[in-house]
């Protein structure tokens, strides 16, 4: 027989053969797949922890909003209780603010106090840009704020750190505001 056709009847065989084909495609496919499954458990976690910073934001205005007269220590155990909601995720890239926002008779907003967790408070008498629909002459607000620094495990190569942000206003509940005395913050 010659070459030929011998070389020819292996060309057949070999593509008529289909015992390997299926580990070829896995291998080829895997590291997609592990790359999405990667992906997607990062992205997950990035929005679970999303959604922890805007319930702290909450948590720290609704209980300081429910007392008239606060003091350090009730503000430390307000922002430390609000801390808690970030739980199962370690709180240390995290920045939790409280302040008091005063609405005078001209419609114009200022801070009136203020104390935050690893970060600056507000400087008393700062303006603040409230939402058109909060503003009610002669009123005061409580608004919390909570930031998270969150730096993706596998993806921060590419897309680096992450603020996640985010604030809520609630109004005093319990007397027209919230006097904070002693002024000064608490340390934690």
């Amino acid at each position: 027989m010659s070459f030929l056709v011998q070389f020819t009847r292996r060309m057949r065989w070999l593509a008529a053969d289909q015992r390997g084909v299926s580990a070829i495609e896995f291998a080829l496919l895997l590291p997609m797949l592990l790359a999405l499954y990667v992906a997607g458990t990062e992205l997950t976690k990035g929005v679970a922890i999303g959604r922890k910073v805007t319930l702290t934001a909450r948590t720290v205005a609704d209980l300081v909003s429910r007392v008239s007269t606060t003091s350090t220590s009730d503000l430390q155990n307000s922002i430390s209780a609000a801390l808690a909601v970030i739980a199962p995720y370690v709180p240390a890239p995290m920045t939790v603010t409280v302040s008091q926002v005063k609405i005078d008779s001209n419609g114009n907003a200022t801070v009136d106090w203020s104390c935050s967790y690893q970060g600056t408070a507000r400087a008393a008498g700062s303006p603040v840009t409230l939402p058109a629909a909060f503003v009610t002459a002669n009123t005061y607000l409580i608004w919390g704020e909570s930031q998270y620094a969150y730096t993706p495990p596998i993806g921060y190569v590419l897309s680096g750190t992450i603020l996640l942000n985010d604030q809520f206003y609630t109004a005093p509940r319990l007397s027209n505001n919230v006097t904070f005395s002693p002024s000064t913050c608490p340390t934690f």
